[in-house]
């Protein structure tokens, strides 16, 4: 699939900036990519569950950049998903990031937690919804597969994730901290980046 030029053209940007991020994190995101691979020799797929406390930030962005990483290197049977330990709603200012970036955004539903579907390219014919859910939710995966914890409180609410492969804390900051500051924008857009530049380099390092 050829994702869209502009999309493209941001992720070769963010490829760029890999020298952004720490030496410890950077092991942290290798042993991700191995235990990726060893998902796909075990069950010939794996399933990534991207979990926060409330389903509206980062766990959908991690969501989306894994589906979006696994596609840009062309490596097959991996699917993304995400929940919380509650469901609130998909956070309209991070909708509205990821708009800023250049998503192409549809809105399937105008209800109080709305579904949205990103296309990513002209022939993606995915219908990957995106809206808020715990992580337990019958859409997404139940057994084997890797459970991605992006936020300190998910990470001590959720000790054990039942049916998981593997549980993985891998906690970014929540940009909820800059709701209603003229810092807001900036920092939306800085999550999407960093998760995005995160995400890209754990797939850079699958493919190596």
């Amino acid at each position: 699939m050829n994702l869209y030029n502009n999309l493209q053209q941001s992720i070769s940007k963010l490829e760029l900036e890999f020298e952004l991020i720490s030496e410890t994190r950077k092991q942290e995101l290798k042993n991700i990519a191995l235990i990726i691979k060893e998902s796909l020799v075990l069950f010939g797929r794996a399933d990534l569950t991207v979990i926060c406390t409330h389903n509206s930030r980062r766990s959908q962005l991690g969501q989306l950049w894994i589906k979006v990483a696994a596609l840009y290197y062309g490596i097959e049977n991996i699917h993304t998903f995400s929940g919380g330990t509650e469901a609130t709603a998909f956070n309209i200012r991070m909708v509205n990031a990821l708009h800023d970036f250049g998503f192409e955004i549809k809105v399937l539903d105008k209800t109080l937690n709305p579904k949205y579907h990103i296309k990513l390219a002209d022939n993606d014919d995915t219908m990957d919804v995106l809206y808020s859910k715990v992580y337990n939710e019958s859409y997404n995966p139940q057994q084997n597969f890797i459970a991605l914890l992006v936020c300190n409180s998910a990470d001590k609410g959720c000790p054990i994730v039942a049916g998981a492969f593997k549980r993985i804390s891998l906690p970014y900051l929540d940009p909820k901290d800059f709701d209603d500051t003229n810092l807001e924008k900036e920092k939306y857009l800085e999550k999407v980046s960093e998760i995005g530049r995160e995400m890209l380099f754990i797939f850079n390092y699958f493919v190596k």
